[in-house]
């Protein structure tokens, strides 16, 4: 059973904050309707990650919108505008990441909405808030990392800011939206009323980041040193880093020098639990210049049989070739009818996209959906009519 069977969901989100939590609510078993402009649709069908398409539509597109719907409709147009209002009377929740101001001028705005479906739960994400000096800054994943003071804790001390690697900051935002919805649609359910939902991605920035920002606050204020060399956290003593070994690289975790020095008969290592912290960087030079001697499987059998905290780092294709991901199950494959523009062969009517599921698993379950992210306006005229037809009933019904 798919706990949340039955919610409908109302996207007008685009990018990848919004979509995200929607992903998330498609994958519990909401139906995600993407409310999109006719003619070119979110604006991330067009974001290509790698220069990678499928089927017309971005691959990054694909990878956030599986298992959803596509309604198109003009927002200045007052008959789409008038179905989209019959479809917000009907839904559980929308979302959107408009900037402030453009759903006030649309009539979409939380007031206007409350006044369709008093117990709607309306999510909203935002860059930096409504309120600030940062207001109308674009609210992009890089940008939110660079004002968010992350970039400072990657990387050795002689590098500049190094931003993550991902969309860390979209990410973290899409999954605190999905969290508040979560929380309103339980409240909705004891008390029945509504809830407007926001979040930023500078608040998940550094809401991501509590525990630096703790010690910082706690600290006398001091800003993070990352170490010379190995450098995996900026507030953490030696051993905690990254090393290469003679064939390949080795992450050491924390824990006391002593059994670590033993482990690899290294005696320069032995430290105390101080001069971890104020020795940091000499004492993971040792470490590096020692580690290079011996292989990673030669340190790992060592540093597993001291029960040391310890792993080979892997790259994608090792990570997915190995018996530990697989026994998770990580991966999905979803698939939609091909167009006739795609059909590159005669034989090929349909198109797939190899991703991965959701992470979650409840009472054991696993939540899987084969569905591909939706055509730009594929159910259009499904739901129109659905809409027509539940208005029908109404009527009838009075």
């Amino acid at each position: 059973m798919q706990p949340l069977k039955g919610i409908t969901v109302l996207e007008f989100s685009q990018y990848l904050a919004g979509p995200y939590a929607g992903l998330r609510l498609a994958d519990l078993g909401a139906r995600v309707i993407k409310v999109e402009r006719p003619g070119s649709g979110d604006a991330c069908r067009s974001l290509a990650t790698k220069d990678l398409w499928v089927d017309g539509d971005s691959l990054l597109f694909h990878t956030i919108n599986r298992n959803k719907e596509s309604f198109c409709a003009d927002l200045k147009n007052p008959h789409d505008l008038n179905a989209v209002r019959q479809l917000i009377a009907q839904a559980d929740v929308m979302t959107h990441n408009f900037r402030p101001g453009v759903m006030e001028k649309i009539g979409l705005d939380y007031t206007s909405v409350k006044a369709l479906n008093s117990q709607i739960i309306y999510g909203e994400v935002s860059g930096y808030g409504n309120e600030g000096p940062w207001v109308h800054k674009p609210g992009q994943d890089l940008l939110a990392q660079a004002v968010s003071g992350v970039g400072w804790l990657s990387g050795n001390r002689s590098d500049g800011p190094v931003p993550l690697g991902l969309a860390i900051a979209d990410m973290l935002c899409g999954t605190h939206l999905a969290q508040g919805i979560l929380a309103a649609l339980v409240r909705r359910k004891k008390h029945g009323i509504g809830a407007k939902v926001q979040a930023s991605l500078l608040e998940s920035m550094v809401d991501f980041q509590f525990e630096g920002l703790t010690t910082y606050l706690n600290n006398g204020r001091q800003l993070p040193s990352r170490s010379e060399i190995a450098n995996a956290h900026a507030f953490l003593g030696a051993p905690y880093g990254i090393y290469q070994t003679s064939d390949h690289w080795i992450a050491i975790s924390m824990g006391p020098l002593g059994p670590l020095a033993e482990a690899l008969q290294c005696p320069a290592l032995n430290k105390s639990d101080s001069e971890a912290f104020s020795q940091r960087d000499a004492i993971k030079a040792v470490l590096a210049e020692h580690l290079c001697t011996q292989t990673t499987d030669h340190w790992m059998t060592r540093l597993n049989a001291a029960g040391i905290w310890a792993s080979e780092v892997v790259d994608y294709d090792q990570l997915l070739h190995h018996p530990a991901f697989k026994a998770v199950a990580m991966e999905l494959q979803v698939s939609r009818p091909a167009s006739s523009a795609d059909h590159s062969s005669p034989e090929k009517s349909a198109v797939t996209v190899n991703t991965t599921r959701c992470p979650l698993r409840i009472n054991g379950q696993r939540f899987t959906s084969t569905k591909a992210a939706p055509r730009l306006g594929e159910d259009t005229d499904h739901i129109r009519n659905s809409l027509l037809e539940s208005a029908n009933q109404r009527e009838a019904a009075q």
